[in-house]
């Protein structure tokens, strides 16, 4: 019998619609989604891959822009990634840091798995890269301040940030998985920070993603607040009555259950405290025994580590992408 009460899967399962449910409600009230169609801008051919530039119209007042990469020789539809960029106040760059080598352990996650198989794709999210002046200000603000003024005219007009930026990657999952490039029963999704936020989101709301990969990311709120660290996330990342719903973390987390979930994390990183850490893997160690599915999730806290995207992190990253999305299983 779960620790948690559930008794049997049945019981889980409503509460896991009700959970889903009451997450749509707190985003806001988004625009529909669908599925965009990509228009792509520019082509580059690179050794073993080719690099294309898109954008789509998100449909809520936003052009979206990105990066597909898809390996050469392809004679089958492949497995795909979603790649989300993280934060890092690095407003000027966002899907582009797949293919630029990362500062601590070298590589470019977006050539490295491109280069094993994978089509990948990445895109902006608001206010980074090629949407950095995409607020109500224009090219008078950028960065910072427009992530600031969207998260204000998004509270004006009943929607939150993060919903509106949950609904892009969504949108962008969809136009993954109808690539004919892709193969849908093999999507996963992978992300450091912020993009470790976005990959389990993403996952947690949309249930063909078959493997979800959190890097640096695994915040529980309640023990954010305790700790009195909020100012280690950005405004983006705040939606509305989250604790008063009596959600958090832990709840979001389990939505992936049964699916393949590796999460990658530093036991000394100050945005996601170890104490909450803790309280998620209990919470949805016992949600994936409920299907029987213990070897689907792998918790991996290392130690003395802090924010940070290591090499060992990389590492364990792209062998459980290749190893997982390689499968046909």
């Amino acid at each position: 019998m779960s620790t948690y009460g559930w008794g049997d899967r049945s019981v889980w399962e409503r509460e896991r619609l009700e959970i889903r449910r009451h997450l749509w409600t707190l985003l806001g009230d988004l625009p529909p989604l669908f599925t965009p169609e990509l228009i792509v801008t520019s082509s580059v051919g690179h050794v073993g891959y080719v690099q294309h530039h898109f954008t789509f119209d998100n449909e809520a007042g936003a052009t979206v822009y990105g990066l597909l990469l898809i390996p050469d020789g392809l004679t089958r539809p492949a497995p795909a990634v979603l790649w989300n960029h993280a934060h890092g106040h690095r407003y000027d760059t966002g899907a582009a840091r797949m293919i630029t080598p990362h500062h601590i352990h070298g590589h470019a996650d977006g050539i490295e798995l491109v280069r094993r198989g994978c089509v990948v794709m990445a895109i902006d999210a608001y206010a980074f890269g090629e949407r950095t002046h995409q607020g109500a200000a224009g090219g008078r603000e950028g960065g910072a301040d427009t992530e600031m003024s969207l998260f204000k005219q998004f509270l004006w007009q009943g929607r939150t940030l993060w919903g509106m930026m949950v609904r892009d990657d969504l949108m962008a999952l969809d136009a993954l998985i109808a690539h004919p490039a892709v193969d849908p029963a093999r999507v996963g999704t992978v992300g450091m920070s912020l993009g470790g936020s976005r990959a389990t989101w993403v996952a947690a709301m949309d249930d063909r993603v078959a493997l979800t990969i959190p890097i640096g990311q695994m915040t529980r709120y309640a023990d954010l607040l305790a700790a009195g660290a909020l100012s280690f996330h950005s405004i983006y990342y705040f939606v509305p009555s989250m604790l008063k719903a009596g959600l958090d973390m832990e709840h979001i987390v389990a939505l992936t259950a049964p699916r393949r979930q590796i999460i990658l994390v530093g036991d000394s990183d100050p945005g996601s405290p170890l104490a909450g850490i803790t309280t998620v893997r209990r919470y949805v160690e016992s949600v994936y025994g409920l299907y029987g599915a213990a070897d689907h999730l792998d918790v991996t806290i290392y130690p003395g580590i802090a924010h940070a995207y290591t090499p060992d992190m990389h590492d364990a990253m792209i062998a459980a992408a290749v190893r997982h999305l390689n499968s046909e299983s």
